[in-house]
């Protein structure tokens, strides 16, 4: 047994002896070679890709600087994208949207910690019955050029309403401006909605909260963010209006807005948004809803007042062509979210500008989600509207 270890020993020292001399003389006769494809498969293995061979005297000139590795009278040129690089597209950037909101004053955290968004809305004391208002016919309704309808509760022909709705606003709004040109604000700020779209509402809720992410501040706020958008400098007023009086809620508004106005005499509209409450003389709870690209939304009305002579609204056929005209970019925009624009006789501020609305969204039968949603859908047609 030892003198066959012995011997295998042996003879491998004589194929070493002869073997390494050759491989050392390999090496040198063609080190280039080995050293440019030793250098082509490290970059492979940490992910690297081949992406072309160039000859030094005829540069790509379209190709981008990248690491060569010399072969001969070849350049072996090696893309620093890695695969990832190839499986994994680029990283999206969202553009940056400068808010343009003009600062004014805020509730109290005292104030805002009022009336709380109860925790649990889960006894079933009453239905919720989902509604679409459609298109309706009648001497009552008017069919607007642009699409909507106006429902006219006065006495003025409808020709009359017709005529002034083809007219021109009498004002523009400068977009990008440094002054603001809307003003969003609340009179009734405390309305609110269900947590979330259902068939039942229980009746420990009185759909009223001063929590802004529950109420309709916070549909306000969906319409300032399309309003950012679109450059269209705006003040939202927040302030809590309907409490602790309800019945004061109207004075206290328009105490607001005179002095946001005197400080800012560029803003040309000023839209009160509101959540109606539409219940059957059973206690059935009705949620005005319709279907906007596969979500629901909560139907709104527009509401423009009418002067009988008694309510110091000299201006109000410009408020409804103002009417008028959102009424039908927002149709044509979102076919099925308007109910027809209620023209009634109805104060409401609407004598402080040339352009002042009242926006009822949804009620109370609706969801939270769904108002906030038709809020986005107002602010993106009002965008609309002055990019005319």
């Amino acid at each position: 047994m030892n003198l066959k270890r012995t011997c295998l020993c042996a003879a491998t020292v004589v194929a070493l002896c002869f073997t390494i001399p050759l491989g050392m003389q390999a090496y040198s006769s063609h080190a280039d070679t080995i050293n440019s494809i030793a250098a082509l498969s490290a970059n492979l293995t940490v992910g690297e890709y081949r992406l072309s061979e160039q000859n030094p005297s005829k540069p790509d000139e379209t190709t981008e600087t990248k690491p060569q590795t010399v072969s001969g009278d070849n350049i072996v040129t090696v893309c620093r994208k890695t695969l990832w690089d190839i499986d994994m597209a680029p990283e999206e950037t969202q553009p940056v949207i400068q808010s343009r909101e003009v600062p004014t004053a805020k509730p109290s955290k005292e104030m805002l910690d009022t009336i709380k968004y109860p925790e649990k809305l889960e006894n079933h004391d009453g239905i919720i019955e989902n509604f679409t208002y459609p298109h309706y016919t009648g001497t009552q309704y008017i069919d607007l050029k642009g699409g909507g309808q106006v429902r006219n509760c006065t006495e003025l022909p409808n020709s009359t309403l017709v005529a002034e709705s083809t007219k021109d606003l009498p004002f523009k709004l400068e977009k990008n401006s440094d002054k603001p040109q809307v003003l969003i604000y609340h009179t009734h700020t405390t309305e609110s909605f269900e947590p979330y779209a259902r068939n039942f509402y229980d009746k420990s809720f009185y759909s009223k909260t001063t929590d802004v992410t529950k109420n309709v501040v916070s549909v306000g706020n969906n319409i300032c963010k399309q309003l950012d958008k679109a450059g269209i400098t705006y003040v939202h007023d927040t302030l809590v209006h309907d409490y602790p009086s309800y019945n004061e809620a109207y004075a206290s508004s328009r105490k607001t807005v005179q002095e946001i106005l005197k400080q800012y005499p560029s803003i040309k509209i000023c839209l009160d948004i509101h959540r109606d409450g539409i219940q059957r003389a059973d206690g059935t709870r009705i949620a005005p809803v319709t279907d906007i690209g596969g979500k629901q939304a909560a139907q709104i009305m527009i509401i423009s007042g009418c002067d009988d002579g008694t309510m110091g609204m000299p201006n109000y056929l410009l408020n409804f062509r103002l009417a008028s005209k959102l009424q039908s970019q927002i149709e044509s925009d979102w076919k099925g979210l308007t109910r027809p624009v209620l023209f009634d006789y109805r104060h409401y501020n609407q004598d402080l500008t040339t352009g002042s609305l009242l926006i009822e969204v949804g009620s109370h039968g609706n969801s939270i989600e769904q108002a906030q949603y038709s809020g986005e859908l107002i602010g993106q047609s009002i965008a609309k509207l002055f990019d005319k």
